[in-house]
């Protein structure tokens, strides 16, 4: 039986980046993957020479990003422009975002533009910790003043962390992504799968073994240490250190006797967050400004990537269809067929004759985004390590300790392989 320092469960953007990180430290390090295909959720699917992404994906300038760059990935794609709109009441309305729209913007009113400029300036350079202990709502209620700027940072919120959840949405931490994606995102050319593929090729190189079409039945303990992962195909494979990034659900069922562990704890404080997406690929654009639309009054988002123009547009096909993007943002309680119609009826108002135009389409009724948020009701923030078991840690989207979508997949991987190493220094760069 071969040993390896380190075992990874699960292939995706956390898993990836973990080995990575082991191997550069000089780990002998192993990803076993149950699908035939590595990169979870931030697979790219291509349809007809259009790269469908689940859902649309834009990479933030925080954990991620900048452990991407220090490993050297490409991160080919466009920064696209903040020219946007606001929806309310099926009226499309500039959201005041420069100096022109700011003045000539007919959403807010005198004293909302003053105040919407006050808090921008504020933002930029505000320590959102501050605001770690309160929810989203609470925040915007006793913060803002005029009730249709508190509807733009609801929908400003709603978009930069995927959450509907206003009422248990740590404030802190969605007012951080905020300050982000007023630095700008990166749409990548081709979808996330270009950095699936990086990240696979760079694992490779590090002398990570990479097995997919791998289940893994039971990760193996005894005396409070890790020992070996059990496969469901009998194949038994024996780790000093075990990083589980698969869901918070999934880990706990994995792990014998999880109920008397923190993964309990861990996967009962859980709340996913998902979200209906809707993608289109036209021809032509009937309408061409309309980049960024937010709903105000209701849960949606629109984003056209491939807009014509400075900075130049992302590339998502391979013939020049242009792809539009939606989503819905999602509660407890979700209906496929209204939030279809309702997302139809969102680009019927912002790109009018777009089915006249379509050469295919793409919808998701119930896209997880991530598996758990920082929200008011968590009692910890999970891992790195379970610490009733030496040897087992966590990471992924829902392990986080502050960050959001795939910074808290990043961030997460890199503390587990620190934690491993004791400190963070140990991590070969």
């Amino acid at each position: 039986m071969t040993k390896y320092e380190v075992a990874i469960v699960g292939g995706g953007i956390a898993g990836l980046t973990s080995a990575i990180y082991a191997a550069k430290a000089g780990k002998r390090t192993i990803v076993l993957e149950q699908q035939k295909q590595l990169g979870g959720r931030a697979i790219t699917n291509k349809k007809q020479g259009v790269y469908f992404n689940l859902g649309a994906h834009a990479l933030y300038k925080g954990e991620a990003y900048e452990a991407f760059r220090e490993l050297g990935l490409r991160l080919e794609g466009s920064t696209p422009s903040i020219d946007s709109y606001g929806m309310w009441k099926e009226q499309l309305l500039p959201l005041p975002t420069n100096t022109s729209s700011f003045f000539q913007s007919p959403l807010l009113s005198v004293r909302g533009k003053l105040e919407f400029g006050k808090w921008f300036i504020k933002l930029v350079k505000m320590d959102t910790s501050v605001w770690d202990k309160i929810s989203i709502r609470d925040w915007i209620e006793t913060q803002l003043h005029d009730p249709m700027l508190r509807n733009v940072f609801y929908a400003l919120l709603r978009t930069s962390t995927y959450v509907l959840a206003p009422e248990l949405h740590a404030a802190g931490p969605a007012l951080k992504q905020l300050q982000r994606a007023l630095k700008g995102v990166l749409y990548l050319d081709k979808g996330w799968g270009t950095i699936v593929e990086e990240l696979r090729q760079l694992a490779v190189q590090q002398g990570v073994e990479i097995v997919t079409g791998c289940k893994v039945a039971a990760v193996e303990h005894r005396d409070q240490k890790v020992h070996s992962i059990l496969c469901e195909d009998g194949t038994r494979i024996e780790a000093s250190h075990v990083i589980l990034t698969t869901p918070p659900s999934i880990s706990h069922k994995l792990v014998p006797h999880a109920d008397q562990t923190a993964l309990d704890k861990w996967n009962k404080q859980a709340i996913p967050v998902t979200v209906a997406c809707l993608d289109v690929g036209l021809r032509q654009l009937p309408i061409h400004e309309h980049q960024f639309i937010y709903g105000l009054d209701q849960p949606i988002f629109l984003t056209h990537q491939t807009r014509e123009g400075k900075p130049r547009p992302a590339i998502m096909s391979d013939d020049g269809t242009k792809l539009v993007s939606l989503f819905k943002y999602q509660g407890p309680q979700t209906d496929a067929v209204k939030d279809e119609v309702e997302l139809e009826r969102v680009l019927d108002v912002a790109q009018p004759g777009w089915r006249n135009e379509l050469v295919i389409r793409q919808f998701l009724p119930k896209m997880t985004v991530v598996h758990d948020f920082p929200h008011i009701k968590r009692i910890e923030n999970p891992g790195p390590s379970v610490p009733e078991i030496e040897g087992l840690y966590v990471a992924g989207d829902w392990a986080s300790h502050g960050e959001l979508v795939v910074d808290a997949s990043v961030a997460s991987a890199k503390r587990a392989v620190s934690q491993i190493l004791k400190t963070r220094e140990e991590i070969k760069i």
